[in-house]
Parts: C-alpha cells; structure tokens; sequence
C-alpha cells in the first residue's frame, strides 16, 4: 500500500511561516511522500520561495513539487525552483523521478501544463502567432509529461503518478464558471497520461472545482487545490500490486 500525500495553491507569503508545518511533521504517521501541485507562493517571488521552502525543509518523506502560474508571477520560476531544491524539495517540469517505499518503485512525472481547454471547447495552433504559440506552450507541456511517464514504466515503477498544476479534465473543474475552463486546463495533459499510462493525476489551480474526475482512458484524477480539499493536504491509498483506484483515507488540517 502506497500512501500519497498531496496538496497544491497553498499561496504562501511572508505572514504564513509556520502555518503547515506543524500538520507536515505528521507525514510520517499516514504517508510516504508529499506531493505539492504547484501555485506554492503568492507572486513568485524568492522571499516566499524561501518560506515555503523552511516549511518543508527536513521532512521525513520526499517531497516533490510542481511550480504553477503564481510561481510565475515574478518571472523568476528559475529562482523558485531553486530555493525548493536547496531545501530538498524535487521540482520537476517535463521531468520524472522515482521515489523507494520500502523497496516499491514510486514514479512521479511532473510539468505545470496550461491552458488551452478540453475537447469540442479548446483552442487550437491555427490563426494569429500568439494563439498558435498558447496551444504549442501547453502541447510542449504535455508531451514532457508524456515522456516522464514513459520513463517511468521503462524504469518499472510499480506505481506511476502524474503531478501537475492545470487541469487535465473538466470533471475536476465543476464549480468554477464555464467561461473559464480553457483558462484551467487542457484536454492535452489528459491525452499524455491516457497514452503514457498512469495510475494517478493529481493537480490544483481550480480553487472553485471538484475532487474527484477521471481522464478518458481511466486514469484517477484528483484536484489537491487548498480549496478544495480543506485541510494542509489529504492522502489516497494506491496498490502497487493491482493498480487498484486510489481511495481517499485520511486529512490533516492546517496546524495540526
């Protein structure tokens, strides 16, 4: 039994040291790694790098991370990445890794993605350069989470997940306008883990969206967005052995 951790858009800033990490020090009690789904500061700024990275710097289970579009803001993503990295935290963008629990092979691919939207709703590479340019942004995005997975299996990780910050379905959208969905996500991130093979997405970005979805294919879909999920971050059970569907069993709240 692999026991994830998860959580995304914490938006951290200077008046939020010490806020989670007295729920992360029980990690080690009800999981074996913490996955962060991106949008981890308020502007992207390294002041904020740095106070998520004290609040996750030490922990007793790997940690890997996503950036999101406010990681961005400050177009200073590089410097963000490296401030989690220095406290050990694995970011990864079109990248994959593998984690032991207790000798189980745990893959994770991860990239931010973008937007784009979902199939019959999307934009498309046709037109003007800047329209042309949003969809490759995303289809580049996709196809580096593609490739992680692709990694992964050739690795042979009994469990593969693939992490991001914008939505690969509309199921997990539900709740935020409709005007808004090729803003969240794009139906691309879905097709790289349909064709690459997953055993379960987890993102965040959608504040106003739904937990649950599935891709096409019948990869598990979890929105982790704060949010969403009310608490520091939940956990879902996945079976090596089987690949049976992840099942939500445990929560902590912010401070404790």
């Amino acid at each position: 039994m692999i026991r994830v951790a998860a959580v995304g858009d914490i938006h951290m800033g200077a008046d939020s040291q010490g806020l989670l990490r007295p729920a992360f020090d029980t990690l080690p009690d009800c999981a074996d790694l913490l996955l962060l789904a991106g949008d981890l500061t308020r502007h992207g700024t390294p002041e904020e790098a740095r106070v998520v990275a004290a609040e996750l710097a030490g922990l007793a289970v790997p940690v890997v991370a996503v950036l999101g579009n406010h990681d961005h803001h400050d177009e200073r993503p590089e410097d963000v990445a490296a401030i989690l990295t220095d406290a050990g935290v694995r970011v990864l963008e079109g990248r994959s890794t593998v984690v032991d629990v207790d000798g189980t092979r745990v893959g994770v691919a991860g990239t931010k993605g973008f937007g784009g939207g979902f199939a019959g709703r999307c934009g498309s590479e046709f037109g003007e350069p800047l329209m042309k340019e949003f969809v490759r942004y995303t289809r580049r995005c996709a196809d580096g989470l593609r490739t992680g997975l692709e990694e992964l299996a050739e690795q042979d990780c009994a469990v593969r997940i693939a992490l991001t910050h914008f939505s690969p379905v509309p199921d997990t959208l539900a709740g935020e306008p409709l005007e808004i969905y090729p803003f969240l996500g794009s139906y691309l991130l879905a097709e790289a883990m349909d064709s690459a093979g997953a055993d379960l997405a987890v993102h965040g970005h959608a504040h106003a969206g739904t937990e649950h979805g599935m891709t096409g294919g019948g990869v598990r879909v979890r929105n982790v967005a704060q949010p969403v999920i009310r608490r520091a971050f939940t956990v879902y059970h996945l079976h090596a052995r089987d690949r049976a569907a992840p099942v939500h069993s445990s929560a902590a709240s912010a401070g404790g």
